[in-house]
């Protein structure tokens, strides 16, 4: 990791302590009990969800590759700017954790309250479709199932 982005992500982290806590779901405990039911509908768990979002958020302020690539769902298409490539395992995460986790992607994943996920058949959105939770199923019938990272992209150059 260079400099620069340990700085950067210092930063970051620094500006999203100081946001005020104050927020619309916290005012409107109704939109709050909605979107846990959505979330519960469309991703599976919301306390899940929740958890995983804050993992992944303490993981990726202390650079913690091993337990960012133990929230992800393999073989993962990961696109992070310049050319998309698949990762099979945690392994090959680690090894690429620099290049997968840029920092327009660590900004995001810094920025976002639970409160305010976007919610939708594809599973939970970070930030502007960074990374994307989802609910997968470990069986045929889908009664067990995982919550992970299904999708890691650097949204800023994506063409509609």
């Amino acid at each position: 990791m260079t400099i620069r982005t340990h700085f950067a992500g210092l930063i970051l982290i620094a500006g999203a302590l100081l946001l005020p806590t104050h927020t619309a779901a916290q005012t409107n405990p109704n939109a709050l009990t909605a979107l846990d039911k959505s979330i519960d509908l469309s991703v599976g768990d919301h306390v899940k969800v929740q958890q995983l979002l804050h993992q992944l958020q303490q993981a990726v302020a202390k650079h913690n590759a091993p337990v960012v690539a133990s929230l992800v769902h393999y073989p993962i298409k990961v696109n992070p700017g310049k050319k998309p490539f698949t990762v099979k395992n945690e392994k090959a995460f680690i090894k690429d954790y620099d290049g997968i986790i840029t920092a327009d992607i660590a900004a995001a994943i810094f920025k976002q309250k639970y409160e305010h996920l976007f919610v939708n058949s594809q599973g939970a959105m970070i930030g502007d479709g960074e990374v994307w939770i989802t609910g997968f199923c470990r069986d045929k019938s889908c009664k067990q199932s995982d919550i992970k990272i299904g999708t890691i992209q650097d949204t800023k150059n994506l063409k509609p």
